[in-house]
């Protein structure tokens, strides 16, 4: 059988050929000055995905897509039974998004493999770089919905029907872009699933360090309400009589904010991130209102204790708004669900590089969450110019990224590698 090539103490990556990809990225779905509006499963996310697809089979990558939209591009591996080794993130963003938010994952991947076919240079496992479907819930709530298919979290079905405000489904967009595949979802070994994003944090850049090395995810509550109310004359109407699902909405807008003022002292945060009312029109009450927020801390138990108590002013704003309020949804990620020996791995390839780490928390949600529940899997961060995310304003330098490109490089070969 032939062998693995021995990793040479000089391999990085080529830094001008992955930066090409990232600025010809940013030239497909051009939202604000700077900025991306590639928003999931649109006309540009698909030109984007085909880029991709073609970049990858370019690079005499293997590529299936699964029946949820997820993408992945395979390198063989020598003994190719094995179990692989993943690399990715996401490539639709926020719809005032950065270039480089989730963008540089991907792309950072896919110049891993593109080195490893210049040197010639086989592994063990295969490796294989994926693209998860909406990971940024932009478009289709919640967040990581691909990701949380292929960990079994929701149903094939439960995806499909995920619904945007214009009354698109994520099945029918899917269809229509052409990225409804065929491939099962999930239900396959991973070998280590490996995670390359930015910090979207102003710690690495204010440090000055290269590396972060994520040890843990803040825990994260998040919730979708329903507001049921009445349609009525906003003029002659008393107000004792009204059921405002307006209101009743920025009664919880206003009290998931509150909570996270009371835990702002020990890092918690309360996010007010959407209300969608109906008919939201001069002249008449909404009968109809859908809260979108959550809370999240970095230690589990007070997180749930945010969780109980946003639950308990829910029932108080019931009472005040006169409305009626469901859940519509819940869900919740983070703590400590990243793989020790994965972990552990990262920060020791680093070292050998001479690359400088900082041990890390995630404050936002990815993709890498939902993997860790079906594999092992570590993060990788990398600066961004003072933690300016979901905005046009995002920026990563090349400089400041590449050292944690080599070592995302370095790292998947190892785990590729042994024995």
């Amino acid at each position: 059988m032939q062998q693995a090539v021995a990793i040479p103490a000089d391999l990085r990556i080529d830094a001008s050929r992955f930066w090409s990809t990232i600025e010809r990225s940013a030239q497909i779905g051009v939202g604000r000055p700077g900025g991306l509006a590639r928003v999931a499963l649109t006309d540009a996310d698909k030109q984007m995905r085909d880029e991709f697809c073609a970049w990858c089979r370019e690079a005499g990558l293997g590529v299936t897509v699964d029946a949820v939209g997820n993408i992945f591009a395979r390198r063989r591996g020598l003994e190719d039974s094995l179990a692989p080794v993943v690399l990715g993130s996401h490539l639709d963003t926020q719809i005032n998004g950065g270039r480089y938010d989730g963008i540089v994952g991907v792309l950072a991947a896919l110049e891993v493999v593109r080195t490893l076919n210049d040197r010639a240079i086989r592994t063990r496992r295969p490796i294989e770089v994926a693209v998860w479907m909406n990971e940024e819930g932009a478009r289709f709530s919640p967040p990581m919905v691909g990701s949380a298919a292929f960990a079994g979290v929701h149903p094939v079905e439960w995806v499909y029907a995920r619904q945007a405000d214009d009354g698109a489904t994520i099945g029918a967009e899917l269809q229509r872009i052409g990225y409804r595949g065929t491939a099962p979802v999930g239900g396959r070994a991973l070998d280590g699933y490996f995670e390359l994003h930015i910090e979207q944090g102003p710690e690495l850049d204010a440090r000055k360090v290269p590396v972060g090395v994520v040890t843990h995810g803040y825990t994260a509550h998040g919730f979708i309400i329903d507001v049921l109310g009445e349609t009525a004359h906003t003029g002659p109407w008393p107000m004792d009589k009204r059921k405002n699902a307006l209101v009743g909405a920025a009664m919880l807008a206003v009290a998931v904010n509150d909570i996270g003022w009371k835990y702002h002292a020990s890092g918690g945060k309360g996010t007010a991130a959407r209300i969608h009312a109906w008919p939201n029109k001069p002249g008449i009450l909404s009968d109809y209102a859908q809260f979108t927020g959550d809370v999240r801390h970095d230690d589990p138990a007070t997180a749930d204790a945010m969780r109980a108590e946003f639950m308990d002013a829910l029932a108080e704003c019931v009472r005040r708004s006169n409305c009626e309020m469901k859940v519509f949804d819940e869900w919740h990620w983070g703590a400590d669900i990243f793989d020790r020996e994965m972990v552990a791995l990262v920060r020791d390839t680093a070292a050998s590089l001479g690359v400088a780490t900082l041990d890390i928390a995630s404050q936002a949600g990815h993709d890498a969450y939902h993997i860790a529940k079906v594999a092992p899997t570590a993060m990788i961060f990398t600066p961004c110019r003072d933690g300016i995310t979901h905005n046009n304003h995002e920026h990563a330098g090349l400089e400041e990224t590449v050292p944690g490109i080599n070592v995302l490089l370095h790292a998947a070969l190892r785990r590729a590698n042994r024995a």
